[in-house]
């Protein structure tokens, strides 16, 4: 038999597609959209083209041909290489695990969340060789998420963001010339964020800023707060759920290669692809609220909703935040390294939301905390730290889904809203105690109250 270094490089590369499972293949390819960015962003098509486009991406159901699977590369946001190959080309657990990304975001329909049964496994998905199992020790199971709202998020996190850096700049400039360090409190959007200290050197004493990273990125996306942007998060679970990879992170341009995961297919998925993808997600409705239209029913309800703030739920669950900004910008000017950053790499693209005014029904601080003490753990059943976020810190939940999302929780174990309320210790121990000390009736109703959150769009 022929060694392989003496091959034509034609025979060479069958060899190596029939061996990653490529060739032999007499299907077409399900990808049939092609965007280009620069098209959109100049107005030469209309943005809801783009829209279109991003949501048949996002309901393909991705083949080998497009460049599904990652024989050769981890499921890792950083470009990794795999030292061996798996033996088959899904994985439950580290991945790929799915064909398109309406498999798991699919309640109450393409966008939204996910049953226990589409649960992901973070961590999981940077393991060499790849893991089967669910072992804590390397996976951080978490519920899918639903989208619905994405794009108001992303853009109350980038004002808050903005805010807190102009607090942090003050500081500094105001140091620097006083000659004294200048301790500022870090507020946005009336959220807390603890404070800094500006020396005059122009250092930053961080230790006292609480439930955001040092670097005052408000993070709003993933269950502890690790993603900037729509656009990272896409990328991220288009590698590590599907195994397609953006060119924008593991091309040529950033790896040295243009079939970075060795599946046989160079340049998976484009700038425009990407961006479509986002255009879909950043423009989804936000979910909304409706009350019951039989006048006994929605006076229990809105006696609920005032219970809501009486016992302090809505200290973190803040039901509304006023923004400025109601146009999405895409790229996101705060990407970080491998993810397309809109600050003049590219030209950006402008996303009107349909209806939205500027106010942003979370019900979230966006701030991460931690739910867990001696008696109440059921949150901290993680061991795998993530982005540098400690194993028993988590985002706010939104809230605003409620009425689609269940079940409840980080890792989509709490099939009602009662026993999520009931998990909530450590920074919400004392508004679960206020909650624990109503009489059944105004428990039930502000429960009633919390199922109006995005009943709109139940089935």
């Amino acid at each position: 038999m022929a060694r392989l270094g003496i091959l034509p490089i034609s025979v060479l590369l069958s060899v190596i597609c029939v061996g990653m499972g490529v060739a032999e293949n007499w299907d077409p390819a399900a990808i049939t959209v092609f965007p280009d960015h620069a098209d959109f962003a100049a107005g030469l098509l209309p943005i809801e083209t783009l829209v279109a486009d991003g949501e048949t991406l996002f309901q393909v159901k991705f083949n080998a041909l497009d460049g599904a699977g990652r024989p050769g590369a981890t499921g890792a946001g950083d470009p990794t290489g795999r030292r061996e190959q798996p033996a088959q080309e899904f994985l439950r657990v580290s991945g790929p695990d799915a064909s398109a990304c309406s498999s798991c975001h699919n309640v109450p329909r393409a966008g939204g969340s996910g049953d226990f049964v589409t649960n992901v496994f973070a961590g999981a998905n940077l393991q060499d060789p790849p893991v089967e199992a669910v072992d804590p020790r390397t996976t951080n199971e978490r519920n899918t998420t639903g989208l619905f709202g994405a794009g108001q998020v992303e853009l109350l996190a980038r004002e808050m963001t903005l805010a807190l850096f102009d607090l942090r700049d003050t500081a500094r400039a105001q140091a620097k010339q006083r000659g004294t360090p200048v301790t500022v409190a870090l507020v946005a959007s009336g959220v807390s964020f603890g404070h800094l200290t500006a020396l005059p050197d122009g250092r930053l004493e961080t230790s006292n800023v609480q439930g955001v990273d040092p670097d005052l990125i408000i993070r709003p996306f993933t269950s502890k707060g690790v993603v900037i942007s729509l656009r990272e998060f896409t990328i991220n679970a288009l590698n590590q759920h599907h195994g397609i990879q953006a060119t924008e992170r593991y091309g040529k341009s950033k790896t040295g290669l243009s079939d970075f995961d060795r599946d046989g297919v160079d340049d998976e998925f484009s700038v425009g692809q990407v961006s479509a993808m986002v255009a879909f997600q950043a423009t989804l409705p936000a979910p909304r609220q409706k009350f019951s239209e039989d006048p006994f029913l929605r006076a229990q309800e809105e006696r609920g909703q005032t219970l809501f703030t009486q016992v302090g739920c809505s200290t973190c669950h803040i039901p509304a935040h006023e923004i400025t900004t109601t146009t999405f910008a895409e790229p996101s000017p705060f990407n970080e390294y491998g993810t397309l950053r809109g600050d003049g790499q590219v030209a950006t693209l402008t996303l009107p939301i349909e209806g939205f005014q500027g106010t942003v029904t979370a019900y979230t601080d966006l701030k991460r905390h931690n739910l867990c003490d001696a008696d109440i753990r059921h949150f901290c059943n993680e061991q795998l730290v993530q982005g540098g976020v400690p194993v028993d810190y988590f985002l706010t939940a939104k809230l605003w889904d409620l009425a689609t999302s269940g079940p409840y929780g980080h890792r989509g174990d709490l099939p009602t809203i009662s026993q999520a309320i009931l998990a909530h210790g450590g920074e919400a121990r004392a508004e679960r105690e206020a909650f624990l000390a109503l009489d059944d009736t105004a428990k039930r109703e502000l429960i009633a109250f919390l199922r109006t959150l995005g009943r709109a769009e139940a089935p």
